[in-house]
């Protein structure tokens, strides 16, 4: 019997650390150890709405550890299911944590092709903390966003995992960044992972000040979808906004002439393909990236964790320690 944490709708205080019986690998499944994984806010929305998921159910889409059969220590591909297109997922395609069980828990199964040789330079904390942000930051930025170096981003909402992972990924690509936040602070943060400066979002002004500051950004990586107005109007002519969540909320009013006037693009982004995945982990390994780490909590704490995360106040990325 293992310990997880597992949940059912409501707050906190529905995270329940359980014994549970140890997972059984099927044919082409493998079996890990959990050492670390990560709180996402998607973790957040299943506990809080359910999201029509049978539950009680485990959360968590992050994930690192060691082959049971092989020792070799690994990090999970966040998703199942992507499918054989690379642009594009599959009607099948599911995070860890949704309708199947994910990280919160001592012991995992997943396919044998989601597992993936942990970087050297990356602690068990980091390597916890990178899976679902690392990714998606390197789609939005790379795949989509088609960043070249030179080029000026605006990463909004300084201080998620995505968004710090961003930066990071942003300033070895040779790019000049620069983030907005209602904090002071989490902007001097983020200038100390290499952006240029940052914007309060809280002036009303701030869009305006970009503008001036940069003369327009190149790309945009939007994971508060509400704003995107001003994510477009931050864009210099032939610019680009990528949008990868809705943070600030799941609606937004945009003046269509405003992107045909100024030949600007909309486009939209989500976590990523497997073999996106090698290419991030690749990158982060020969560039020496490392995820900003907020905070480190025991399994059983979980519950705390969410907590946490739900007061907003947090930079990088919340890591369970599982063992």
């Amino acid at each position: 019997m293992k310990a997880a944490v597992v949940h059912t709708w409501g707050g906190p205080e529905a995270l329940k650390y359980e014994e549970v019986a140890d997972p059984i690998p099927g044919p082409g499944q493998v079996l890990v150890s959990l050492k670390t994984a990560s709180v996402n806010y998607h973790d957040v929305l299943v506990r809080q709405t359910g999201r029509g998921l049978d539950l009680p159910n485990i959360l968590g889409i992050d994930g690192a550890g060691t082959r049971e059969d092989t020792g070799e220590e690994v990090v999970l591909y966040p998703a199942l299911n992507w499918g054989d297109d690379p642009e594009f997922f599959g009607p099948s395609f599911e995070v860890l944590g949704d309708a199947s069980d994910g990280t919160y828990a001592e012991k995992i199964v997943v396919p044998e092709s989601s597992v993936f040789r942990k970087p050297a330079s990356l602690s068990w904390e980091e390597a916890g903390a990178l899976p679902i942000a690392g990714l998606t930051a390197f789609r939005a930025l790379f795949t989509r966003g088609k960043l070249e170096a030179g080029e000026a981003v605006l990463v909004l909402g300084a201080g998620s995992g995505v968004s710090t992972l961003a930066v990071s990924f942003a300033v070895a690509a040779g790019a000049r960044v620069f983030v907005t936040s209602s904090s002071s602070e989490k902007i001097e943060k983020s200038v100390e992972l290499g952006a240029e400066g940052g914007f309060l979002y809280t002036d009303p002004q701030w869009v305006e000040q970009v503008q001036a500051g940069t003369g327009g950004v190149d790309l945009v990586i939007d994971g508060v979808g509400s704003s995107l107005q001003d994510a477009v109007d931050s864009l210099r002519m032939g610019g680009r906004v990528v949008v990868f969540g809705t943070s600030g909320g799941g609606e937004a009013t945009v003046g269509i002439p405003s992107i045909f006037f100024g030949q600007k693009s909309v486009i939209g982004t989500t976590s990523g393909s497997p073999s996106e995945f090698q290419r991030m982990l690749s990158f982060v390994d020969a560039q020496g990236i490392k995820p900003v780490i907020d905070s480190v909590w025991p399994l059983h704490e979980t519950a705390a964790a969410h907590r946490h995360m739900e007061g907003r106040k947090h930079f990088g990325k919340i890591v369970l320690q599982v063992s």
